[in-house]
């Protein structure tokens, strides 16, 4: 080999590192400004999107070290949509007006396949709140509920009775009347509440999960989530749940923008806040619980609580919800 080949071998190898992370890079991204989710692997990446500035600034590193200008550039444009995207979505209120005729705490939790039961039913004993969603409450759990969390505390309830992650409830200190389902694998009720003389939509969300070779079925069930949120847009509504979907994913947008639904965790300051997984050690972590809201409620704070047996944290939210002027 010649002096000069020798010479551009290791500028070679650079520029190719550079192209390989950059284009991943930007197919992501690529999808994120379309405003769409893409085939797999880009749902999957999307979750992760703030973790695109790692390859993003190594491709920079790259582009600098092997003298590409082009590249630098490319990196420079990749790193500021990643900036740009990793905003949180949405206006930082609800707009809500009005007195304050109710104040309530939601607790929203995926036990994972019931194993959470315990976990769970400690955490409303210890922080009692008004509403309770539940997502993958197995038999077992559903039982647990019925006999160890008193009636005489969550009187109302809707429980779905089914095994392993398809079964969900919800329990309520308001009284509550049967509003429908959505359809889907995973059950996902709705109820009304009577809360300070007002009726309020409150809705478990839980569709699959964006897993490779699924993706279809997640997008048809946030679909229907969405088209639910925008059929009580007129309503005030907590619509709660496992979503299998961040701030990143245009099938969660698009429930927000359709119900003109605002994400409690967002409005607190915590938009970037992890909810899944949690019950390992990883960088690599999206939230993906969320509990939206209506422009009629108002959020005091949120906060996110580590659950034993369970790869979910849970969500607490405390909620005001406001009258006419």
């Amino acid at each position: 080999m010649t002096e000069p080949l020798r010479r551009l071998a290791p500028r070679n190898a650079l520029l190719c590192g550079a192209v390989l992370l950059l284009a991943g890079v930007s197919l992501v991204i690529g999808f994120r400004a379309a405003g769409a989710d893409g085939p797999t692997p880009v749902p999957q990446a999307l979750a992760f999107l703030p973790w695109l500035l790692v390859p993003g600034a190594a491709g920079l590193g790259l582009a600098a070290l092997a003298r590409w200008r082009g590249g630098l550039v490319w990196a420079t444009v990749a790193l500021a949509l990643t900036v740009w995207f990793v905003r949180p979505y949405g206006p930082g209120t609800t707009g809500s007006h009005g007195p304050v005729v109710a104040r309530l705490d939601v607790l929203t939790s995926n036990v994972e396949f019931g194993d959470a039961t315990d976990a769970l039913i400690a955490t409303v004993r210890r922080e009692e709140p008004d509403v309770v969603f539940v997502q993958e409450c197995d038999f077992a759990c559903a039982d647990a509920l019925a006999a160890r969390v008193p009636a005489t505390s969550y009187p109302y309830r809707d429980v779905v009775r089914l095994d392993g992650s398809l079964g969900s409830a919800i329990l309520s200190r308001y009284p509550l009347r049967p509003a429908g389902r959505i359809d889907g694998a995973m059950a996902m009720p709705g109820s009304v509440a009577v809360v300070a003389g007002r009726n309020v939509r409150l809705q478990l969300a839980h569709p699959m999960p964006p897993v490779p070779g699924g993706v279809h079925v997640w997008r048809r069930e946030l679909g229907r989530i969405h088209d639910l949120a925008a059929a009580v847009r007129a309503e005030p509504v907590v619509m709660a749940g496992d979503f299998n979907a961040s701030q990143d994913h245009a099938a969660f947008r698009a429930v927000l923008d359709a119900g003109g639904l605002h994400d409690s965790a967002r409005l607190a300051g915590s938009s970037r806040a992890y909810s899944w997984p949690a019950d390992r050690t990883t960088p690599l972590r999206a939230q993906i619980d969320h509990v939206l809201v209506s422009e009629e409620f108002s959020v005091r704070s949120a906060r996110f609580l580590r659950l034993a047996n369970t790869d979910h944290r849970a969500l607490l939210v405390a909620l005001e919800l406001h009258g006419d002027d």
